[in-house]
């Protein structure tokens, strides 16, 4: 295939993970028989194996082509959050950990807008899933390139550690005291006795605070399936209330049925009665009328 062709092979793939999911079989289907019949089966086949994303999927892919200026913001930054767990830089992983958090929240608040836009709401449950893809293109290069090239299928898979320390990570050396500052005390026999856990092992000690960033990572990972669990029970009551005031309108519904069906007895058995009625009534007039005819032809052979 020529360089154009690949363009348009890219452009065609492209094109498949910007509409809703529920349509991706057909289109790709019919993309694939397009290709195919244009002569190109490699081309055909490679589009035929194409995977329909899920709903947080396409979320976040469609984010990824419209912010495309956030996007490279947001791999770079997993890059050099990557690039600080590496090398135990514990000050910096305190500011980046605090960066991740809004930054996520912010994306993927941002992806639940544009599907939306697009006019397709998508649950609480799907921006957290959002947010897990995130988190894993954070901690993941290979999940980074998946994300960005906006053809993610599903989330991957949830990323627990950041890259290892690298083996000649060592921390910084203290900051040189400012002119004219006061020099510190010399220690006595105790503190040179018992020294700092940091001034005794700092590679430990940037350990330390890669641990406590990792912890604020799982403290805020609670915080926000507490915030989950919450608005689940939100839900939960609304349901419940509603569904005692369905039980409510069937009981009185059920009731008025009840009611309704005693009036109707009663209304038949008044039918019936008037019914009966009627047919004595009738059977008294018919014998009226005879009686009538032939007091008449009495009274006019008398007269003859």
């Amino acid at each position: 295939m020529d360089a154009d062709a690949e363009v348009d092979l890219e452009e065609i793939v492209d094109a498949l993970y910007v509409p809703h999911p529920a349509g991706f079989k057909a289109a790709r289907d019919a993309a694939a028989a397009r290709v195919k019949r244009a002569g190109d089966p490699a081309a055909a086949k490679r589009i035929a194996a194409l995977r329909r994303p899920t709903l947080a999927a396409w979320a976040s892919n469609t984010l990824v082509r419209a912010k495309p200026e956030e996007t490279e913001q947001f791999v770079q930054l997993g890059q050099t959050l990557r690039a600080a767990h590496r090398s135990l830089d514990g000050e910096r992983l305190r500011a980046l950990s605090h960066q991740q958090h809004v930054v996520i929240g912010a994306l993927a608040r941002e992806a639940a807008r544009l599907a939306e836009e697009a006019g397709t709401p998508v649950s609480e449950a799907v921006v957290r899933e959002v947010e897990q893809i995130l988190h894993a293109v954070l901690a993941d290069p290979d999940a980074a390139r998946e994300w960005a090239s906006g053809r993610l299928v599903r989330a991957p898979d949830p990323v627990s550690e950041f890259p290892a320390v690298a083996p000649d990570a060592v921390l910084p050396p203290p900051p040189e005291p400012a002119p004219g500052a006061e020099p510190e005390a010399e220690p006595g026999p105790a503190a040179e006795a018992a020294p700092a856990p940091e001034a005794a092992d700092p590679v430990g000690a940037a350990r330390l605070e890669a641990a406590r960033a990792a912890a604020a990572d799982a403290a805020w990972a609670v915080s926000a399936r507490e915030d989950e669990l919450r608005t689940a029970e939100e839900a939960r009551q609304h349901a419940v209330a509603r569904a005692a005031e369905a039980d409510a309108v069937v009981h009185r519904l059920e009731g008025e049925a009840a009611q309704a069906r005693t009036e109707r007895d009663h209304a038949y058995r008044a039918v019936s009665e008037a019914e009966a009625r009627h047919r004595a009534a009738e059977q008294a007039a018919r014998a009226a009328r005879l009686t009538a005819a032939s007091a008449q032809r009495r009274l006019r052979r008398l007269q003859g």
